[in-house]
């Protein structure tokens, strides 16, 4: 259901993979423990690419079940790997880092509130799903500021009320504040998760190990 890893010494495992449902991006050449932990807590199957030759693919790819936005910077063969697992649609305005600037899962996005409007609905229409401009805790890289599935959302600590509630209203599943890394709460840099289990950074609190299985409905 649920552990702690490292991404050859980094905590901040969500940089370095995305996670859609029965998918996830890893870049080629990751420790062996890394594939591992996430097929046997995720129940994933592994898609191996960089983007933009980088394997900061966490922070440039994000999407549900029906596509992937990915940075329009990505090389024609990595996006012909992505092609392969799911419909891609590349970003072509100055926001490239989709990880980052996108929070998405089957049931809605959110998405960088200085995005174009025209963008963020045409993110909508392609992942099939409502979309909406926000922050959580003032923080406008919503992707990295929480991670969202099927059974929740897990959300920056310093989110307000009025952000939670506008959350609330578009994801239509339970919304919670959490943390990472002993107290980080970028958790979309160093949380992993779908329906089936999660993964969270080696740094990760027993305390804050709890609060993400609480938010995911993992307890019980």
């Amino acid at each position: 259901m649920g552990s702690t890893l490292d991404f050859a010494g980094s905590p901040h495992i969500g940089i370095f993979t995305r996670v859609m449902g029965e998918i996830a991006i890893v870049p080629p050449g990751a420790p062996e423990a890394f594939y591992q932990a996430l097929r046997q807590e995720l129940a994933v199957d592994l898609v191996e690419t960089t983007i933009q030759g980088s394997s900061i693919v966490g922070a440039l790819a994000t999407g549900n079940r029906w596509g992937m936005v990915v940075s329009g910077l990505a090389e024609r063969s990595e996006i012909g790997r992505l092609e392969e697992v799911r419909e891609v649609m590349l970003l072509s305005n100055g926001m490239n880092a989709a990880g980052n600037i996108i929070l998405a899962s089957d049931s809605f996005a959110a998405v960088h509130p200085d995005m174009p409007l025209e963008t963020a609905e045409e993110i909508g229409s392609f992942l099939h799903v409502p979309v909406r401009r926000l922050t959580f805790g003032g923080i406008k890289t919503v992707g990295m500021a929480a991670v969202a599935t099927g059974r929740g959302v897990i959300v920056h600590p310093r989110s307000s009320p009025q952000e939670i509630a506008r959350l609330e209203e578009l994801a239509q599943v339970p919304v919670g504040v959490g943390s990472v890394n002993m107290g980080s709460g970028l958790v979309g840099s160093g949380l992993v998760a779908n329906s089936r289990g999660y993964l969270a950074g080696a740094e990760t609190s027993g305390f804050e190990l709890g609060r993400i299985e609480e938010v995911f409905g993992f307890v019980g």
